[in-house]
């Protein structure tokens, strides 16, 4: 029996939030996969602090509460956005969390787990949407799509899988196949001169598997050139007329400081195309 599948969006709003065309493209990709939509909108609460220097040359408690009111009125600002579209888009559900300062990424990550996948909107300028995606990526277990303001929804009708046979390439094909629309297509990227691959013709190899489950795939094979590994798998996925990359996301943690792999850090910084990434 098929079941309703639920994205979850974490919006925070300190220091800043996302760009509204980010989030209502998130919000509409999400709806092109047939999902329900539950956001979590959080507000900040700042401990109350104090100066050596009381409020004599800055007025602190001032500062704290004027940041805090603008979290709460950027959380109605942003329940409002979302709600409207949910109303033109899908079936939306919406709250709003107050959370203490930092916290909202070890949260996100912890809400992710109770949803079939996480989409968040995303800006490589922005350093609270960063933070987000690491957070969630590495602290869900839960597949989790990247949706840059530029994507437009649509049913998911050809993806493009980062592949180089390992366990999280496996696990990121896995996540992304449900996604896939029936007798949709997909197409396997490698690239030969980024690193040892596991074997020849893996692209090929898995393209055959695929086939056997009745699902259309072509091998796509290229070399690195001048490009970074991340450019390369973009440039790969577009030309292909792919809608969505998916990988595996790369990385260790250290007392929650995050560092990633070489392909995944690139694609977070430059992103051209909707990314789903797996840990």
């Amino acid at each position: 029996m098929k079941h309703a599948r639920i994205a979850y969006m974490p919006l925070a709003t300190y220091p800043e939030a996302v760009g509204d065309e980010a989030i209502l493209a998130a919000a509409g990709f999400a709806a092109s996969l047939g999902c329900r939509l539950h956001v979590t909108v959080f507000s900040v609460d700042i401990p109350r602090m104090s100066s050596p220097l009381g409020s004599f040359l800055v007025n602190v408690p001032g500062l704290v509460h004027a940041a805090k009111e603008k979290s709460k009125a950027e959380c109605q600002r942003l329940l409002g956005l979302v709600q409207k579209a949910g109303e033109a888009l899908f079936d939306v559900h919406c709250k709003q969390r107050e959370v203490v300062i930092g916290g909202a990424f070890d949260v996100s990550a912890a809400e992710a787990r109770y949803y079939d996948l996480a989409v968040l909107p995303w800006s490589g300028e922005t350093m609270a949407a960063q933070d987000m995606a690491q957070c969630v990526v590495f602290g869900s277990g839960r597949p989790v799509i990247l949706v840059p303001p530029s994507a437009r929804p649509a049913p998911l009708d050809h993806i493009a899988i980062a592949w180089d046979g390992s366990r999280v390439a496996a696990r990121a094909l896995g996540d992304i196949l449900p996604l896939l629309r029936e007798g949709g297509r997909v197409s396997v990227l490698t690239v030969e001169d980024e690193k040892s691959l596991s074997g020849p013709d893996i692209a090929g190899a898995l393209a055959s598997s695929l086939g056997r489950r009745d699902i259309t795939a072509a091998p796509i094979e290229t070399t690195l050139g001048n490009r970074s590994i991340a450019e390369a798998l973009q440039v790969m996925a577009l030309s292909q007329g792919a809608q969505l990359l998916a990988m595996g996301g790369f990385g260790h943690s250290r007392v929650r400081d995050f560092v990633l792999g070489g392909a995944t850090q690139g694609v977070l910084a430059h992103l051209q195309l909707p990314t789903l990434l797996s840990h």
